[in-house]
Order: structure tokens, then C-alpha cells, then sequence
């Protein structure tokens, strides 16, 4: 089973190299990778979760509401991508199932972000897919965390999926720098290990975050735009040939929990 997740946020990553992007570029420039994201899914006939912030959400409605339309989830990513108090987990929550009459169930912090999962249950989640059982150096050191679904508090964990050895994480970093066909080969060692993959992806990857003035480091921005629509495209088509199924986080979980009840 492929779970197919992105973080539909504002485009801010800039700010972390001292880069220059006003908020309204930040959202333009992720609308357009989600409007590539929706078509590609569309076309594949795949579905997938989509975790976003409120500031995202509420300055595209639009693309918000046709991707619950085409039968996609929508699940929280916090209120703001730079910005977090505790309050935004059960406010977004609560101001996403406002704006679309939909039932929010998952979580996934900002750059993956440590929370309390006291709060994180007490907000109501289902789930929470925000850990990345590797050593990413000054991000987190979950080398030792289980690589499957397991409960913390009330709430689910779902890791994101990392490699069988060493533990490379096969998130978009290395979907974008990885030649493709090793990528897949590494996916495909994961499934067979685990079940499934847990991956995850932001819709300015499928956007031009070339520009100069964002003084991005280039392995970010490597096969992006449209090199990343015709990359995830065929990885799609790799999955479908080789009978893998895709499935919304939300469904799988569920699914998940039934099976693992005592």
C-alpha cells in the first residue's frame, strides 16, 4: 500500500536561507504546485492526504474544496508553517472542518516538529504522522523509533517511511536527488519490509523555486517544476504497474486498527 501525503503550506522555506519571498508569493507559488499535484493524482486516479495549514486553506478554498471533491482527505498541518502555539492544533482543526464541512482526523506538524501528544489527543486526532524514525542532524534523532503505526496517549502515530538499512529517509529530499530508479528500488524494499510507504511532498516542488533571490542550496530545488510532475508521474505509473495500491492515510489507519485490535 503507497500513501501519498503533501503539506500544502506556505512556500516560506526562503526564510530559512535569508531569502525574500512576501506572503502572497509564498501562496502563489504553492497553489500553483497543488493545481499540478491535483492533475497528475486526477489523471493516475490515485488518491492521497493533504495536510494543510488554515492560512493555506483559506486563501484557496477553491482547490481545497475540489480536492476533497475528487476524494482526496484533507488533514491539518497547524494554523501557520513558521508560527506555533499549542492552541493551533485544536483550533485548525476545528477551522478546517468549518470552512469545509469535513471531518479532520490527521495531524502533521511544520518540518515535523516535536508536539506533546497529551495535546495532540486532547485536540481530538485520529493520528498523528509527524516523526521520521531516522537522524536527520539538527532536525531529530528518532533512530530508534518503530518504523510501524503504534499508539502514543489516545492518538496513532504513523512514521513517515524510511529505508530498510541505515535508514535514509524517502521523503522528498531523496525523491528529488536520488536517481529515480534507485528510489524505487528503495520503496520497494520498505513495502516489502513494512507493508507499506508513508511518503510526502509540498506543492512548490512542482513549482519553479529557481529564483535567485529565494538563495535556496540547490540540492532543494533539483528536480523540481516540471522535472518533478514528469518524475512523480512515472513513479505513479511504476507503482500501478507493479499492482501497488494507494489509499488516503485515513483509510489505511482504520483499516489498520481493526486488523491490530487485541
Amino acid at each position: 500500500m503507497i500513501l501519498l501525503s503533501f503539506d500544502i503550506e506556505e512556500f516560506d522555506m526562503p526564510l530559512e536561507y535569508n531569502g525574500e519571498i512576501p506572503l502572497d508569493e509564498q501562496l502563489a507559488v504553492s497553489r500553483k504546485g497543488l493545481q499540478n499535484i491535483l492533475r497528475i493524482l486526477n489523471q493516475n486516479q490515485v488518491k492521497a492526504t493533504f495536510f494543510s495549514t488554515v492560512i493555506f486553506a483559506q486563501n484557496n478554498q477553491d482547490l481545497v474544496r475540489q480536492l476533497l471533491e475528487e476524494g482526496h482527505e484533507l488533514a491539518s498541518h497547524t494554523w501557520f508553517h513558521s508560527e506555533f502555539e499549542e492552541k493551533h492544533l485544536a483550533e485548525s482543526k476545528q477551522e478546517l472542518e468549518r470552512l469545509f464541512d469535513t471531518k479532520v482526523v490527521g495531524l502533521r506538524m511544520p518540518r515535523m516538529m516535536a508536539v506533546s501528544e497529551d495535546a495532540v489527543s486532547d485536540a481530538g486526532y485520529f493520528y498523528n504522522s509527524s516523526i521520521n524514525p531516522t537522524y536527520l542532524p539538527g532536525r531529530y534523532n528518532n533512530f530508534n523509533v518503530s518504523r510501524q503505526p503504534f499508539w502514543q496517549k489516545r492518538s496513532l502515530q504513523f512514521p513517515a517511511s524510511v529505508s530498510t538499512i541505515f535508514r535514509i529517509p524517502l521523503f522528498w529530499l531523496s525523491f528529488h536527488n536520488f536517481p529515480l530508479s534507485v528510489y524505487k528500488l528503495l520503496s520497494k524494499l520498505s513495502i516489502n519490509s513494512t507493508g507499506f510507504l508513508n511518503i510526502y511532498f509540498h506543492p512548490w516542488e512542482f513549482a519553479d523555486i529557481s529564483n535567485p533571490k529565494y538563495k535556496l542550496p540547490s540540492f532543494t530545488f533539483k528536480n523540481t517544476n516540471e522535472e518533478m510532475v514528469n518524475r512523480f508521474d512515472d513513479f505513479i505509473k511504476w507503482a500501478k504497474k507493479n499492482n501497488y495500491q494507494f489509499s488516503t492515510t485515513r483509510e489505511f489507519l482504520e483499516d489498520w486498527t481493526q486488523k491490530n485490535k487485541n
